[in-house]
């Protein structure tokens, strides 16, 4: 998973968006002015920065126009909703926006994508006797390839990127079919079944009592 420096002054919303970028495996560090973001990268480059644009001392354009040359991908977080600071952020070079109040799972999804398109996050994931190449679109169980559906294998790289975040029928269904879906949430059902089956995952992908399901992975 990537290395993440959070940079936001509010320390509720700070320690919330570490909390589960822990839950889910990443790593991260902590900043909460403009001016400790420059002393951070000093000692370490992170493969993404979420930075908060309402900052003390430096705000977050102002860091941005500072950092450029360094070409760490950067998703703006903020409460300002203008069309204009829009355009500021992205022809600053952010690579995505997020507004404030946001839920953490959209959050994790937008960070998800960003990390894809630089290509810095890791490129495998193996859990127990499975492991799921990405790039690929394979799944190697005890080192013997297991066939999935396209279905099936998009289910499993949500759950796998929200590990041990409990997610509704809905939002698996939004993420892993799009919005656009317009079937049964019991759909879901079906195709978690298949994974527990075929991956031997049935102690791994737990249900959620009248919610959903749940990856639970040691991190």
């Amino acid at each position: 998973m990537a290395n993440i420096l959070v940079v936001e002054d509010e320390r509720p919303i700070s320690d919330l968006i570490t909390m589960n970028l822990k839950l889910v495996g990443h790593t991260y560090s902590k900043a909460y002015r403009g001016p400790d973001v420059f002393d951070m990268l000093e000692h370490e480059k992170p493969d993404l920065i979420l930075l908060d644009v309402m900052l003390p001392e430096l705000n977050g354009f102002e860091v941005m126009q500072r950092i450029a040359p360094l070409q760490i991908p950067v998703i703006l977080i903020t409460a300002k909703n203008s069309l204009a600071d829009r355009i500021k952020g992205f022809e600053l070079g952010a690579d995505d926006y997020i507004m404030k109040p946001f839920e953490i799972l959209e959050l994790l999804a937008r960070i998800n994508v960003v990390l894809r398109r630089s290509e810095k996050s890791t490129s495998s994931f193996i859990c127990d006797t499975v492991e799921v190449r990405y790039l690929e679109r394979q799944v190697l169980v005890d080192q013997t390839p297991v066939d999935l559906t396209v279905r099936e294998f998009e289910l499993l790289e949500v759950l796998i990127r929200n590990r041990n975040i409990a997610l509704s029928r809905e939002k698996l269904l939004e993420l892993a079919w799009g919005y656009d879906f317009a079937g049964e949430s019991r759909t879901v059902d079906v195709h978690i079944r298949q994974l527990r089956k075929k991956l031997g995952w049935e102690d791994r992908i737990k249900t959620v009592f009248k919610l959903g399901y749940r990856l639970e992975v040691q991190v």
